[in-house]
């Protein structure tokens, strides 16, 4: 996914100093014509109001309230673009993309960034700013269903996202495709169609890969049917206007941020341990939470203590040893957390196949390699180094930063280091390293597969926490079954 985003993100280095020569320009057309008109542009309105408003939708591909905040990678963009500004982010929701639209239109909001594709329709109405991110759209349905391989193979029930590029693009296969049919919903979030297919109340619905993506660690039995149309970029969008004052400044800011490596740091944070998908795996670690983890869950908690998660370390144990006590490697490491004799010994540990034992031997491993991680490097980024450590010890890893600082990366950035990792495999690399050759691409997964896991096992626990749910207390729900008649009526059918 993080290649494929590469690939798709339209700056370079070069390219950065030409935008910046049409910065220039954009601005002395939009002062000019500020000053014809005796108006202040765009920006400067903004900046005197000491605050940009942003319109975007409720999910988490865009923007959601976690337990530490706000947070999703367009809040987090465009957070930092009202910073570069030097004024206030004032958040509209709206899940409604034509009223999205209309805010924009309308002056309401100076940016919508809303996980939209860039469109030929949408491009007739909205300016887009540099694309940021490369999507697919992809059929759902569930797994254990007639899967249909391509779009006339359809014979159940399609339901999309009102005014959505998948609705557009089931328009133009309609042309070739007369027999198909679906409907369409305002009220409804992708995430809440995806449920739907569960529950099998419809039978398919249309989802960005993303957004397909984060679910599934979820929900593995949402499966993919095909790919509709082509890849897609994903853009803010700014009113389509005369005055390009904010437009230039969009472009200023991507391109910082792609120079300084901090787009990239934001694709891997969100989607770089979810990219491939292995629905065995997923159905076997969703099968052991319900069956193995209540057995081991207040060692986790107890051996945690204040300073960890219990749902890391329990995440950790999981990709040791599947929570078998007696598990047991060619390497001789052993127990639930997989120590070496010679960890056990030094962390005081008499028996590594005692339960108790061994997750707090782990805890403590892992608190130690806390330890060494340098203060440079911030969270999340120093949880997944120290757990690369775990896997392949610290030193691999300091060796692998070195290298991504030899190639000009950032070796306090986990989506650099990962890269590098790979290449203490290879002799022209490891040859110049203090600790030698490594197996490089095992932290790589370790840290990927234990990312998964740890984020099913939070949304577990934040489900059990959470109280019992009432129609007014989930009004989606309460959507679900009020409009289900009334949107049959709302299949699209040609004019």
């Amino acid at each position: 996914m993080i290649q494929r985003w590469q690939q798709s993100f339209h700056f370079t280095a070069n390219r950065y100093v030409h935008r910046l020569k049409l910065i220039g320009l954009l601005l002395t057309v939009s002062l000019l014509s500020a000053c014809a008109d005796n108006q202040l542009s765009h920006l400067e309105r903004i900046q005197q109001k000491g605050k940009l408003v942003v319109v975007t939708r409720n999910s988490p591909t865009t923007y959601y309230e976690s337990g530490n905040g706000p947070t999703g990678i367009e809040y987090e963009l465009v957070s930092r673009f009202a910073d570069s500004l030097g004024v206030e982010l004032e958040i509209i929701v709206n899940d409604n993309i034509k009223e999205i639209i209309e805010l924009l239109a309308s002056g309401k909001a100076d940016v919508a960034a809303a996980g939209l594709t860039i469109t030929p329709e949408r491009e007739n109405q909205l300016r887009f700013a540099p694309a940021y991110q490369q999507i697919t759209s992809k059929l759902v349905f569930k797994q254990g269903k007639r899967w249909p391989r391509n779009i006339s193979q359809l014979d159940g029930e399609l339901r999309v996202i009102a005014h959505s590029s998948y609705s557009q693009e089931l328009l133009k296969l309609k042309t070739d495709n007369p027999e198909l049919h679906w409907s369409e919903t305002t009220e409804l979030t992708n995430e809440e169609l995806l449920m739907m297919v569960l529950d099998e109340t419809i039978d398919y619905t249309i989802v960005d890969s993303t957004e397909l993506d984060l679910n599934r660690r979820f929900h593995p039995e949402l499966a993919v049917a095909f790919t509709v149309g082509k890849p897609q970029s994903l853009a803010w969008a700014l009113p389509k206007t005369n005055d390009y004052s904010l437009f230039s400044k969009t472009i200023e800011f991507f391109g910082q941020q792609k120079i300084e490596g901090q787009l990239a740091s934001l694709v891997e944070k969100y989607y770089g341990h979810v990219q491939k998908f292995d629905y065995v795996g997923a159905r076997r670690f969703h099968q052991a939470t319900q069956e193995k983890l209540h057995q081991y869950k207040d060692l986790f908690v107890d051996s945690a203590k204040d300073d960890l998660d219990w749902r890391l370390l329990a995440a950790v144990s999981y990709q040791e040893s599947h929570w078998y006590p007696r598990a047991k490697s060619p390497t001789g490491v052993r127990g639930m957390m997989m120590l070496t004799q010679v960890t056990a010994r030094q962390l005081g540990i008499k028996n590594r196949l005692d339960p108790k034992q061994s997750i707090n031997g782990g805890a403590q491993y892992l608190r130690k390699i806390l330890d060494r991680v340098p203060d440079s490097i911030q969270d999340p980024d120093r949880t997944w180094f120290a757990l690369a450590g775990y896997n392949v010890g610290w030193g691999h890893v300091e060796d692998a930063r070195v290298i991504t600082e030899m190639q000009g990366a950032n070796p306090d950035k986990w989506s650099d280091v990962k890269e590098r990792l790979p290449l203490l495999q290879k002799k022209r690399w490891y040859k110049k390293t203090k600790y030698g050759y490594a197996r490089g691409e095992e932290p790589v997964k370790y840290v990927t597969n234990i990312r998964r896991y740890y984020d099913v096992l939070v949304w577990q626990d934040e489900e059990q926490q959470a109280p019992p749910e009432t129609p007014a207390e989930n009004p989606s729900k309460t959507l679900i079954a009020a409009t289900k008649e009334a949107e049959k009526q709302a299949e699209v059918t040609p004019d």
